[in-house]
């Protein structure tokens, strides 16, 4: 049900590639509460996705740009306000992507390259988003910037690979323009640390069907879904949030506050049951 949170506002949003993804959710959400949009990806996404699909269902207009490209970004920025007729009051970054994930490569056994790649796809990238804006002079008084991240940039999650790097890093980008751009222009700039979602680029994460279901188990609420951290992400681009700044807002059902569940506990404990039988007839058959 919309409340008009953000009647009145002009947004610009990164990453939207299909229906799966978060920005897509996000800005159908920021369109229901009464903003206008600027929709952007890569050339490249724009092709394989459907985002033309999204823009004339929320009256959006799609402007490419590489955010790795500073160029590219300059190009958006100015055009995405003289098509709004202003000055942005929120953006979404909400892009990541690991060629070392893509090609299977462990942790242990990193293409150099392809990491450079994943820090400035995912991490970087944010920077220069920010750095953009300010230069231009981008976003009004009291906006807000939202980055989305994951908890595995805290903790070790076996197969999330160099994305944990990209993920810490990001998260570090947002308190450090947090405070420049909070102390010059009351703009505030937060991470989201949602639950494993499965978005096109989430799937490609090693056993995220796994995770998924140890994260559902450990969450006393469940995981949230992409469709519950659009209804979030809109709460932190209203002016019901104008004094959170420089956080990292974890968005996973409680995930992050547990160390074990009952649920999971009880699994574990028949996961040994069954290897002490096994353990124990192997005995048996041995002697």
């Amino acid at each position: 049900m919309p409340y008009n949170l953000l009647k009145g506002k002009r947004g610009l949003i990164f990453g939207a590639l299909n229906d799966k993804s978060i920005a897509w959710k996000v800005a159908e959400r920021a369109r229901e509460e009464g903003a206008e949009l600027v929709l952007t990806n890569t050339p490249v996404s724009i092709r394989m996705g459907n985002i033309d699909e999204l823009a004339q269902r929320c009256g959006a207009v799609v402007i490419p740009a590489d955010a790795t490209s500073v160029e590219d970004l300059e190009n958006l920025v100015t055009k995405g306000m003289e098509h709004l007729g202003g000055k942005f009051d929120f953006v979404l970054h909400s892009i990541g992507m690991s060629p070392n994930v893509r090609k299977g490569r462990t942790y242990d056994d990193l293409d150099y390259d392809y990491y450079h790649k994943t820090v400035d796809i995912s991490a970087i990238s944010f920077h220069k988003v920010i750095q953009t804006c300010r230069k231009f002079d981008a976003i009004e008084e009291w906006g807000s910037v939202v980055a989305l991240t994951y908890i595995a940039a805290q903790r070790t999650l076996y197969g999330y690979n160099d994305m944990a790097d990209a993920k810490a890093m990001l998260e570090s980008i947002a308190r450090s323009f947090g405070y420049i751009y909070g102390r010059e222009k009351n703009i505030r700039i937060n991470t989201v640390s949602q639950s494993p979602t499965p978005t096109t680029a989430g799937s490609g994460v090693m056993g995220l069907e796994n995770l998924m279901d140890f994260a559902e188990r450990m969450s006393p609420l469940g995981n949230a879904t992409a469709a519950e951290c659009a209804d979030y992400i809109i709460t932190l681009f209203s002016d019901l949030t104008r004094k959170v700044t420089m956080q990292n807002l974890y968005h996973d059902g409680g995930y992050s506050s547990m160390g074990m569940s009952m649920q999971a506990m009880h699994i574990y404990n028949e996961g040994l049951e069954y290897r002490d039988v096994k353990n124990d007839k192997s005995r048996r058959r041995n002697k």
